[in-house]
């Protein structure tokens, strides 16, 4: 076995033997052995998906997503990463790769136990883009007379004639 395989069964073996939740800057990793996972995505929120894998099980595990909104829908989006390519038919294949997803919500994820198998998941829910500021407000000047010239109250010189002079 590889030693990229030995370290893939010693993390699920860790996330067994531990409480099956582990956090890690705002990622989370669940263990579904035997109960369905949910997971709510609002509206104003995305879930990043960085692993589901499979050890064990002849089915392969899903991950599955109810719309709401408008749009709606139910679809079976991304197959559990099998991590134990070494017994059985399995041994003809070459390791799999797995992908990244992105879920906007709103919609709730959901995975379904498979029999005989442990599925590992991490993930982390996002905000949905960048919170808008409030703009501020623009103000408009108009040009407006600040005042309108008087005439002047001192009296201009008068030339005055007198007869005879």
């Amino acid at each position: 076995m590889t030693i990229k395989m030995h370290l893939s069964r010693w993390m699920v073996a860790f996330f067994i033997l531990n409480a099956g939740l582990i956090f890690a800057g705002g990622f989370r990793s669940k263990v579904i052995t035997t109960s369905p996972l949910t997971i709510p995505v609002p509206d104003d929120r995305f879930l990043k998906i960085t692993n589901f894998t499979q050890e064990g099980g002849t089915e392969r595990g899903v991950l599955r997503v109810n719309l709401s909104g408008d749009d709606g829908g139910v679809a079976n989006i991304l197959a559990a990463t099998r991590i134990d390519l070494s017994t059985g038919i399995n041994s003809q294949n070459f390791p799999e790769i797995s992908n990244e997803v992105i879920i906007a919500g709103p919609a709730d994820v959901r995975v379904a136990p498979v029999t005989g198998a442990t599925l590992v998941i991490t993930y982390k829910k996002e905000p949905n883009g960048v919170e808008e500021a409030t703009p501020t407000p623009i103000p408009i000047v108009t040009p407006t007379p600040a005042g309108t010239p008087t005439p002047s109250a001192t009296p201009s010189p008068t030339s005055t004639s007198t007869p005879g002079g």
